[in-house]
């Protein structure tokens, strides 16, 4: 089968002061998150001048990619220009007929994989003649994802004799998790993917133990999210006497607000208050390996190129215009027959 282009598709980001509170109510349209919530996090983003960094990382991933694919590589988003409809739209007017998209995600469950179905399944219905949209698979356990943090641990680390190696990844609903996967296979597959890809960097490492922990929780307090928390756990960590704590955000691909917020801002705010050394590891971002990645999930396509992996998982979260993924990953939890 051959392709004309390759779509990245990505979450967004404002990129100036004005753009901060638009951005968040597409990120929460018809979620019900109340005003004063909006409030808070546009203070968040204010606070670093309005910009988030991941539409300025993913061009100078884009730029990384073009020089290793074949393919002309658009760029689209989710919730802040370039919108993924305008995207689809000029790559139409270009001549595209069938393209590969990479979601900046590496993982299952809703928000992490078939979130971005849907993102495609709207563009291609805002689009008359939409090109045809095959998504590229889930690359939690790709070897270069794995060294990419590997390397990015040991820079961080280097300061410290001895340390806690903690990976954080975006907390979701304890009930969007347990859908996040077959029932036959116990569900949960988005917070055992990230499970397995701490594991495979700490074993990289040499590290015999760490800590699995989760940020950005943003949901009412009342429904039940995963846990703990990185600032909870950071103050944990200290009751029990640790002195340096070296923190990977394992479920992240580049240093967005999440990252440099929650854990820059506020779990080294916390740690300093607390005497503890702190250091953060660095996401995929621009690095080589990262464009490397993305031309081989290509290559599987376009030249039949094996698969790299380093789980036992199934492969998973390769769709065509956004139809359901074959081994159902990330459906949504059934309401019970009344």
């Amino acid at each position: 089968m051959s392709y004309d282009a390759l779509l990245w598709l990505s979450f967004g980001g404002p990129e100036g002061p004005e753009d901060v509170r638009p951005f968040l109510e597409n990120v929460t349209r018809g979620r019900g998150v109340p005003p004063e919530r909006l409030d808070e996090v546009e203070q968040h983003y204010q606070h670093f001048g309005g910009v988030s960094p991941i539409n300025a990382l993913n061009r100078r991933a884009i730029d990384a990619v073009r020089g290793l694919v074949e393919l002309p590589v658009y760029f689209g988003n989710r919730n802040w220009h370039p919108m993924v409809e305008d995207t689809l739209a000029e790559m139409k007017a270009a001549g595209v007929r069938r393209a590969l998209v990479f979601p900046t995600s590496a993982y299952g469950g809703y928000s992490a994989c078939r979130q971005y179905d849907e993102d495609i399944r709207r563009a291609r219905a805002a689009v008359p003649d939409a090109p045809e949209l095959v998504k590229l698979r889930q690359f939690f356990d790709h070897p270069l994802f794995i060294e990419s943090f590997v390397d990015a641990v040991r820079t961080a680390a280097a300061g410290f004799d001895d340390y806690r190696l903690v990976f954080t990844a975006h907390s979701v609903p304890l009930s969007a998790d347990k859908a996040s996967g077959p029932p036959e296979e116990g569900g949960h597959r988005y917070s055992r993917q990230i499970a397995e890809a701490s594991r495979l960097v700490a074993t990289a490492l040499g590290v015999a133990d760490h800590d699995v922990v989760w940020q950005s929780r943003s949901g009412p307090p009342q429904v039940p999210w995963l846990e703990p928390d990185i600032v909870d756990h950071v103050e944990a960590l200290h009751a029990k006497g640790v002195t340096n704590v070296v923190v990977c955000p394992i479920g992240f691909v580049s240093d967005h607000l999440e990252v440099v917020w929650d854990l820059d801002t506020e779990a080294r705010d916390r740690a300093v208050e607390l005497g503890m050394g702190f250091a953060r590891a660095a996401t995929p971002n621009d690095d080589p390996r990262f464009a490397r990645l993305v031309a081989e999930l290509v290559a599987e396509h376009l030249a039949g190129a094996p698969v790299r992996k380093l789980s036992e998982f199934p492969l998973a979260g390769c769709t065509v215009d956004g139809a359901p993924c074959a081994v159902l990953c990330c459906e949504p939890a059934r309401r019970p027959a009344k």
